[in-house]
């Protein structure tokens, strides 16, 4: 038995999908379908975002959530924040670049206690309607500073050896038909090109 977990904010969660649930969803729904048809070996998947979550929060529970849910066979961890780290509240940026990148570094050094298969994933681009503008929960965030926090990821991933999963660059083009109305969140279609991008590194 495999197991997936996939920890993030409410993008990993799924919020506003009401068609799919997401793309944790979309996946489980998918493996599930093909252990029940005898194609593969059973596999456990973990939705474990929770909306608002910064690499704090990350931090606090990564241990015990893990600790709950490995699998003697094999472990995946698929790790996805930025999204409310880079967001700025009353002029204040919620975690700062340098602090991020520490708290991406002891997240996988956390992880790598259970296995050597870790995934970081991109924050997605944002769209042009919001971009430096503060919406109704209060935060503003930017393209500009998602490019800055990508880079982060994306080098932190190179330094220790862990695969760089670049959802920004499949969304970018085509954002403003794969977001919903907040500009923030994917829309149905945006979930289901997340599960199929995320689907070519689950290897058991």
């Amino acid at each position: 038995m495999t197991n997936f977990l996939f920890f993030g904010d409410s993008i990993t969660y799924g919020e506003y999908d009401g068609v799919y649930g997401g793309w944790v969803d979309i996946l489980k729904r998918f493996y599930h379908s093909e252990y029940n048809n005898k194609k593969i070996n059973e596999v456990n998947i973990f939705n474990l975002g929770i909306g608002g979550e910064t690499t704090f929060g990350l931090l606090k529970r990564l241990i015990v959530e893990v600790e709950a849910r490995k699998s003697p066979n094999g472990n995946l961890i698929f790790i996805s924040y930025g999204a409310n780290d880079l967001a700025y509240i009353g002029g204040v940026q919620k975690v700062v670049p340098n602090q991020f990148k520490n708290n991406l570094r002891k997240a996988i050094s956390i992880a790598q206690k259970f296995t050597d298969k870790i995934y970081l994933l991109s924050i997605l681009p944002i769209s042009d309607s919001i971009n430096g503008i503060e919406t109704s929960t209060g935060k503003i965030r930017s393209n500009e500073n998602i490019i800055k926090f990508n880079k982060i990821i994306k080098e932190v991933s190179s330094n220790n050896s862990i695969i760089y999963i670049d959802l920004y660059s499949a969304f970018l083009d085509n954002k403003e038909e794969l977001l919903s109305d907040d500009g923030v969140h994917p829309n149905e279609k945006g979930y289901l090109l997340i599960s199929s991008f995320v689907k070519q590194y689950m290897k058991m």
